[in-house]
């Protein structure tokens, strides 16, 4: 399928010529504000704007009664961090009204909070009102009492409806004063989940949550599936690098090999299709029914996946750098609006009926685990910084300093074929500027090869700009970015670069421009014109372009000289160590070596490590610590770096090398499609016993336990109390000791486990299917997380 705008023309298979895009359409669509109001929000056929300045949002998922209260801030805070502008959270209805008519919004789930604190992080919020959610909630987020009243739910039917009406006025009560019309954070609403044939009812829920007084700019439902979206709300899509809800037939979803590509094809097919045919007996044929590709309204998307959840019957890895490369796969195809699920994991609610995940019992096709729901996310369940959140924070630096130019190129796919051998490139371009994408990333069950003799063109306004200009081979397993006619200061344009775009800043009236360089990939920037340049840059001046190679390696201290702009040319490490933040009431590049986030304009660093490396830029002539034991300061090329030592954080290794005897049940398969079902019987499991001496628990914000183990399904007690459970699919599994410390220092810590047995027929990522059947305990580690906080300050 192609485009309905056709901003270009492919001409060779390494040549493409693009022109201007069409002009927006602008006032056909029943979403955004009137036009008044200074920071007023519009939502055109091709973008948002947002004070009439194109917007390009990016909304991470968070589910407020799935965390505790007492880590909002910390979680919210590395989300800003991250580069969202934006955070998207479930109202689950089960935990807001357990009785009819009884209704609870206290403690952990205190919306109204939640809200007002991912404001004091400067972030925006998209509420998903429900009634129906899912996120592997019991029902779906339905309460028990609604499912045995066995109405005609998710439809207009009248007893329905009036429920609904209950527990959108209480909802809605909740946000009253916050909406953005008032000055708030809630920019966006969304109704129902996943419902693909109702177009009625979604128009009704919007109906009814605006005649109880919820005034949002932008209301969405979820598009993918052919799904019916009625033209009041805006459709809104997904992609995952894989997905727990195929059978374990399935080597690896025919969609996500196609996320991985470009394309401006928007629907998705397979997320949801498990409960489409255990409800409905639907199965949707690709082939059957055509993919939407909707020119009226933006590609904006709320459900990248962050990571994967497992079933028992099927265990994803869905890998850090397989988040990052789809989600730039998605910018490359069009997306103007990166929306991700999860970005924070967290813990299943314990309700009335015990934990309120959903089941075989509830009629759900998979089962999940009871107790975590972990996501394999950027922020772990218990607040753990993965490597995606590095990764992913590195083009949300880009979309933070150029997202208002990209929302507004068009995709021309250059190469998206399913070919391994053929190159995978594509442009976003307003026409006279923009982006070359190139990939030869897919998740390493389905590698591609490396391309060699990559040498691209691109004509924009009449006039070819080739990248680079003598070919290079870009490795397997790399996606790249790399801009076209990119303006750096006034009278310098970088007609192209091998290189990504980070960030900028303003240092001392001069523009500082940070790139980022790929491995394998020598950097090449060609400026239009002939300049001056000096520090780490090698030039030559050929027909017009200054072309610049570096005659030091990329790094901190890799700075090119130009007038009017300095560039900095980083490597892959200080790119995953590099963040923009509010530091001493300015803004200021940040390498660190620990995550981090600002507050108040202090920085909060959170470490497992007991050793600390920042640096700054600009420096401020002071930095106080609180928590940690801080070095003199040494100057590192334009960067001011310290060191900090947190003598009571760091990792003790308990136990290892346990090969316990344990049996395995026999395997049973329920719910709806007949998969395989979690045990229930432990009479077989090998009992580990652990004792965590209490001094061990004392003096650090979090004590994990991080447990490296081969088996099938396991369980941590602190005496009756199940606190985690685990089914085993390659990842380590990490459970928080902190919130029971009194009661483990009493009981210490039980572990359930049960033998990974492969003619079960669980479905586990081929990097780890050769286990061994049998159990095998490699090492469980004690990982004490501190908190060390900075306060910068200058001399006046």
């Amino acid at each position: 399928m192609t485009s309905a705008v056709r901003p270009g023309t492919l001409v060779a298979p390494h040549h493409l010529t693009v022109v201007a895009p069409a002009a927006p359409r602008r006032g056909h669509l029943s979403v955004g504000e009137p036009p008044a109001g200074d920071d007023r929000i519009e939502v055109t056929s091709r973008w948002v704007e947002r004070g009439g300045v194109p917007w390009f949002p990016v909304t991470g998922e968070i589910h407020y009664s799935r965390v505790p209260r007492d880590r909002w801030r910390d979680v919210l805070g590395h989300a800003r961090a991250g580069g969202l502008t934006s955070v998207a959270t479930y109202v689950f209805w089960q935990a807001h009204e357990p009785e009819p008519g009884v209704f609870r919004w206290d403690g952990q789930l205190d919306l109204r909070a939640f809200i007002e604190e991912a404001a004091m992080h400067g972030l925006d919020v998209v509420v998903r009102l429900g009634p129906w959610a899912h996120g592997e909630a019991r029902y779906g987020g339905f309460p028990d009492w609604l499912v045995e009243r066995k109405l005609a739910t998710r439809t207009n039917d009248p007893g329905y409806l009036d429920l609904v009406h209950a527990f959108y006025a209480q909802t809605i009560a909740q946000l009253q004063g916050l909406a953005h019309a008032d000055g708030g954070p809630i920019v966006g609403a969304q109704v129902d989940n996943e419902l693909y044939d109702q177009p009625q009812h979604l128009a009704r829920l919007r109906e009814l949550a605006e005649e109880l007084g919820l005034r949002v700019p932008i209301w969405t439902a979820t598009g993918w599936g052919g799904a019916q979206v009625p033209d009041t709300l805006l459709p809104v899509y997904s992609a995952y690098g894989d997905g727990f809800w195929d059978d374990e037939q399935t080597e690896w979803p025919e969609f996500s090999a196609f996320h991985f590509r470009y394309s401006p094809v928007r629907d998705d097919l397979s997320v949801g299709a498990d409960l489409r045919e255990a409800l409905d007996g639907i199965t949707l044929d690709p082939d059957a029914l055509p993919l939407k590709d909707d020119d009226a309204v933006p590609f904006a998307t709320c459900e990248l996946g962050g990571g994967m959840h497992v079933a028992y019957h099927r265990r994803p890895i869905v890998a850090p750098a397989d988040v990052a490369a789809l989600a730039l796969a998605k910018l490359g195809s069009g997306s103007i609006w990166q929306g991700y699920y999860m970005y924070a994991g967290g813990t299943q609610r314990t309700g009335a009926h015990g934990s309120e995940q959903e089941s075989h019992a509830t009629g759900y096709p998979n089962d999940v685990p009871r107790v975590t729901y972990d996501f394999a996310a950027p922020i772990g369940e218990h607040g753990q910084i993965r490597p995606h959140h590095h990764y992913l924070r590195a083009q949300h630096l880009w979309l933070q300093q150029d997202g208002h130019r990209l929302a507004t190129m068009a995709t021309t796919v250059g190469g998206g074929s399913v070919d391994p051998e053929i190159l995978r490139w594509a442009v976003r371009s307003d026409g006279r500027s923009g982006y070359l994408f190139a990939s030869t990333y897919q998740p390493a069950k389905a590698a591609l090869p490396e391309q060699r003799d990559v040498r691209l063109t691109v004509t924009l306004d009449g006039e070819d700009v080739t990248v680079p200009t003598r070919p290079v081979t870009i490795p397997a397993g790399v996606s790249v970015v790399w801009p076209l006619r990119y303006p750096l200061a006034p009278g310098v344009v970088l007609r192209s670069a091998t290189a990504r775009v980070l960030a900028r800043i303003t240092v001392d009236d001069r523009e500082v421009v940070v790139l980022g360089a790929y491995d394998g990939i020598p950097v090449e920037l060609v400026l239009d014109g002939d300049h001056e340049v000096g520090g780490a840059g090698v030039a030559v001046h050929r027909e017009g372009a200054t072309i610049v190679s570096l005659a030091a390696p990329a790094g901190p201290t890799c700075v090119v000289e130009l007038t009017g702009a300095r560039i900095i040319v980083l490597d892959q490490e200080r790119i995953d160590r590099l963040y923009l933040l509010e530091v001493d009431g300015r803004e200021r590049l940040v390498l660190s070596s620990a995550p981090l986030y600002a507050r108040d304009g202090e920085l909060v660093v959170q470490t497992e490590s007991p050793d600390v490396t920042v640096s700054l830029l600009p420096a401020p002539d002071a930095l106080r610590a609180e928590g940690a034991d801080l070095g003199e300061p040494s100057d590192d090329g334009p960067w001011r770096s310290w060191r900090a030592s947190a003598p009571r954080v760091g990792r003790r290794t308990l136990v290892s090398g346990l090969r316990p005897d344990a049996t395995a049940p026999r395997p049973r398969r329920g719910g709806p499609l007949n998969r395989l079902s979690a045990p229930t019987d432990f009479s077989g499991a090998a009992i580990v016993q652990l004792e965590v001496p209490r001094e061990l628990l004392d003096g650090v914000d979090r004590a994990l336990l991080r447990v490296r183990w081969t088996g099938d399904v396991g369980r941590a007690y602190v005496g009756d109390q199940l606190i985690s459970d685990h089914f085993w699919h390659g990842r380590e599994w990490d459970v928080d000791l902190t919130p029971w410390a009194d009661a483990v220092a009493r009981h210490g810590v039980r572990f359930e486990l049960l033998p990974w047995q492969r003619s079960t027929g669980v479905w586990v990522d081929p990097t780890v299917r050769e286990v061994p059947d049998g159990l095998h305990v490699a090492a469980v580690d004690l990982v004490r997380v501190g908190t060390i906080r900075l306060t910068a300050s200058e001399r006046h």
